[in-house]
């Protein structure tokens, strides 16, 4: 009887151990489910303002997926018209009217063609910012998947949230000519291509209030225009240009009348041939008074929009007019800058191009190590104004081909990280102040000093 009621005894006590260990890891489990729900509720509740780059500062620029975070798929929506195969429309104007869907739509292997129509996008919102950015979510026109669109003529009007003009989007390749395309929503732009989307457009009239007249996100694509006028004016945030994929315009007008020129995001590229593109940045975005005020911006915004790279902005004749604000900012990002006889306009007190990093509340990096790297290559190219390098930042600069630049480099006496400037034997250099570089090579001997010092690698220069 002992052994018994020693046994039982032990079987309460094992018991007791049992249910006392099932508590405790029911506790741990409910902290962590609790821990779970709080980050993704921080996460979904991120505040995308602050951080986005002048494209987009509605949506689309945190790295976050459609909606706010919480799922990854793509939501394109649906369209109020959507063509077949081999369809042709001649005239007639096709409308929608209906949250999340475009007014004409191409999806699959699709191949149609629009002629002389009246495509209008005047009612309905896009539910998410992220998915008319990246997707093409209640555009007026879409094209998806594998389709190819050809567009002739007529009109596409747009003025609801989210109601980009004519988007391109995931393989598909719009052909587009002799159109009119007038966006006015908010978060919305003139033309689009996104996730490897394709288009050639020629002789286009967009104008756009919001965001950008040629505009690209995530994933980014392809851009080929050619004449035409494209014309935003919105505030800061609607450049005429923002470029996350390959863009190339020629023989186009371009107009940013509240806002920079362009704006070239990660490793991507904005080719302009033959082109007047004129900016006025009046201002920067929300209160955040450190922003710089520029014309053309290279940059990384570590928002996920655009890979990691080489920032490259090539101009090839034409002019460039900067109404406010430094003529080139290059910051947190590798870059190239090519001008080729190209009409330069600065404005007043401002720099020809400055390198420098930020201060990284809007995300671009982290303050004291998010610099810009530059090579700025002057080919057949007269240019005055001074350049400012700063102290995390590089630059190296060439000049040649019978070029000639008027200015002085780091006057104020900053040693950039570095600051190389070579001449050709066709090129000549004259300074407007004291300069400060960290190596010289070339034909030195066409260096005009105007009177000023220039200091190589803290030496001065005879």
């Amino acid at each position: 009887m002992k052994k018994l009621k020693i046994y039982a005894i032990m079987f309460s006590l094992a018991l007791l151990v049992f249910a006392s260990g099932c508590v405790s890891t029911q506790e741990d489990q409910t902290s962590s489910d609790s821990n779970t729900s709080d980050v993704q509720v921080d996460e979904s509740s991120t505040d995308m303002g602050n951080m986005t780059p002048p494209d987009g500062m509605d949506g689309g620029e945190m790295g976050t997926a459609p909606g706010g975070g919480s799922s990854s798929s793509v939501d394109t929506g649906t369209g109020a018209y959507v063509l077949v195969d081999g369809e042709e429309l001649n005239g007639g104007t096709y409308t929608s009217s209906n949250d999340d869907e475009n007014a004409i739509r191409a999806e699959n292997d699709t191949t149609a063609t629009l002629n002389d129509v009246t495509v209008e996008k005047t009612d309905g919102s896009a539910s998410s910012s992220d998915a008319s950015s990246f997707y093409g979510l209640n555009s007026a026109i879409l094209a998806l998947d594998n389709a190819v669109l050809y567009i002739n003529g007529g009109s596409v009007t747009a003025t609801t949230e989210g109601s980009n003009g004519v988007f391109a989007y995931d393989g598909a390749t719009i052909y587009i000519e002799d159109t009119d395309v007038t966006v006015s929503g908010g978060n919305a732009g003139g033309i689009e291509v996104a996730g490897g989307g394709t288009m050639y457009a020629t002789n286009l009239n967009v104008l756009s209030t919001v965001k950008a007249a040629i505009r690209s996100d995530r994933g980014g694509g392809t851009m080929i225009v050619d004449g035409g006028t494209y014309t935003t004016s919105g505030s800061s945030g609607a450049p005429a240009i923002y470029c996350t994929a390959d863009v190339t315009v020629s023989n186009a007008t371009l107009t940013a009348e509240n806002s920079e020129a362009v704006v070239v995001e990660g490793l991507n590229s904005v080719t302009i041939n033959n082109c007047d593109v004129t900016g006025n940045m009046d201002g920067v975005y929300g209160d955040d008074s450190s922003e710089n005020i520029q014309n053309v911006m290279l940059y990384q915004s570590m928002s996920g929009d655009a890979e990691v790279g080489t920032s490259s902005f090539t101009m090839t004749g034409g002019s460039l007019v900067s109404n406010n604000g430094d003529m080139f900012y290059v910051t947190n990002t590798e870059s190239v800058i090519t001008l080729n006889n190209v009409d330069l306009t600065l404005a007043d007190d401002t720099y020809l191009i400055l390198i420098a990093g930020n201060d990284g509340s809007r995300g671009w990096g982290t303050e004291g190590s998010n610099g810009g790297v530059c090579e700025v290559d002057f080919n057949d190219q007269t240019a005055t104004g001074d350049i400012m390098v700063d102290s995390i930042s590089e630059m190296t600069l060439s000049i040649s081909d019978g070029s000639t630049y008027t200015g002085a480099i780091n006057s104020d006496g900053t040693a950039a990280s570095v600051l190389s400037v070579t001449i050709d034997d066709t090129s000549a250099w004259t300074l407007t102040g004291d300069s400060y570089v960290t190596e010289l090579s070339g034909t030195t001997d066409n260096i005009d000093l105007n009177g000023y010092t220039l200091y190589v690698d803290g030496v001065a220069f005879e």
